[in-house]
């Protein structure tokens, strides 16, 4: 009673409130990264099958570049994965003959790969929009899954646990982390790919899909061609597909989600943090016309935390060290929280030695978004058409 009595004469009024909001945004961060926890025990056979069990399925790649080092390392990880019924089509944009040549001749040891070719104009820029919907209309078979030149499947059951995804849903997501390289750069934008992964897809385990990632995502034929849908929207920009079309077309019940190391791929990464800034600028933009609930969500998240660590930092400087001590365990619960999440969910997505380092993600990863936030405010002229 004493310590309670101290505290009010001391801090009054305002050092309870203080207390109440230390509280109540712990509590928001709690359950929220709780949340994401409890992608380590979702099970996707929980939702009722709506088609066999292993269907034919075909893989679309576009292709922009002469990627040599594609064609000779990372497509026969496509072609070699253990599966019955698939075939893998590339989309070739470009004007290099004998880089199609290569391509082709591929199909003597690969008679389940397809080539469409689009000859590359530069009076009219081709979108991966418009090579995306050349492949899916070069498919043979119902299933879609899609990937890109930069991804590699982690493992080469990812097609056949991708496909089962398909017997329960007509639009599938999967999860796809950055390639692992030294240093604390890289081990920063792999922790920030894999929480960011985890907040869209928590959201699609818990019926409110919104978004998937181009390099690991699945949509039906039939759903892409019904008239209600009619293929693509925002066509007057160069991204979308695999967001702003995806808020198209699910529901709560048509999503399914695979959650397994096996089932991920791995992309590329082309550089330090100059080239993840512009990645992330660049996909971003689409997230103007995100739901107003996903934008709160994303914002309230970044805002809590700051609020919550502005109150700790005030209770440490201003208050005497015995009430102050309240407030740090208070801090140490929340990284115990997180610690708790933050290892499952690596663990469930195949991702290694990310707990580390995931205290200073906590935050940076405030200013990363504040510098982000202004980046777009900058048109950038890649996005439009």
């Amino acid at each position: 009673m004493q310590f309670f009595e101290r505290f009010f004469t001391l801090y009054g009024a305002e050092g309870l409130a203080l207390v109440v909001v230390a509280l109540l945004l712990f509590g928001w961060q709690a359950v929220r990264y709780l949340r994401y926890g409890c992608l380590a025990g979702y099970s996707n056979k929980r939702r009722r099958e709506v088609r066999e069990a292993e269907p034919a399925v075909s893989v679309i790649v576009p292709m922009f570049s002469e990627d040599y080092g594609f064609i000779e390392e990372r497509l026969p990880l496509l072609l070699q994965q253990e599966y019955d019924c698939f075939e893998v089509i590339v989309v070739y944009v470009g004007q290099n003959s004998d880089f199609h040549e290569e391509l082709l001749r591929l199909r003597q040891h690969y008679p389940h790969l397809f080539i469409s070719r689009i000859h590359l104009d530069l009076r009219r820029p081709i979108s991966r929009k418009m090579a995306l919907n050349i492949g899916i209309k070069s498919a043979h078979h119902e299933c879609l899954l899609f990937t890109s030149t930069d991804a590699v499947p982690r493992s080469d059951r990812w097609i056949a646990l991708m496909a089962k995804g398909f017997s329960r849903g007509d639009v599938v997501i999967g999860y796809c982390g950055l390639e692992p390289k030294r240093g604390p750069v890289n081990a920063l934008m792999r922790t920030g790919r894999m929480m960011r992964s985890a907040e869209w897809i928590s959201r699609a385990v818990f019926g409110r899909p919104y978004r998937g990632i181009l390099h690991n995502f699945g949509f039906t034929k039939s759903l892409y061609f019904d008239r209600r849908v009619n293929g693509f929207n925002h066509l007057n920009m160069n991204i979308g597909e695999d967001d702003l079309f995806l808020q198209e077309v699910c529901s709560r019940k048509n999503v399914s989600t695979v959650l397994s190391p096996k089932a991920t791929v791995e992309q590329r990464a082309w550089g330090g943090l100059g080239w993840w800034l512009r990645e992330e600028s660049y996909y971003g933009a689409a997230a103007r016309f995100y739901p107003r609930s996903v934008r709160w969500g994303l914002t309230a998240e970044l805002v809590t935390r700051v609020l919550f660590f502005a109150v700790v930092a005030w209770a440490f400087v201003r208050m005497e060290l015995l009430f102050a001590a309240g407030f740090g365990v208070l801090l140490l619960l929340r990284y115990a929280v997180i610690l708790f999440a933050v290892r499952r969910i690596a663990r469930r997505l195949g991702e290694r030695r990310m707990v580390r380092f995931y205290f200073l993600y906590d935050l940076l990863s405030p200013l990363w978004a504040l510098l982000l936030a202004l980046l777009s405010l900058r048109k950038d002229e890649r996005v439009w058409r």
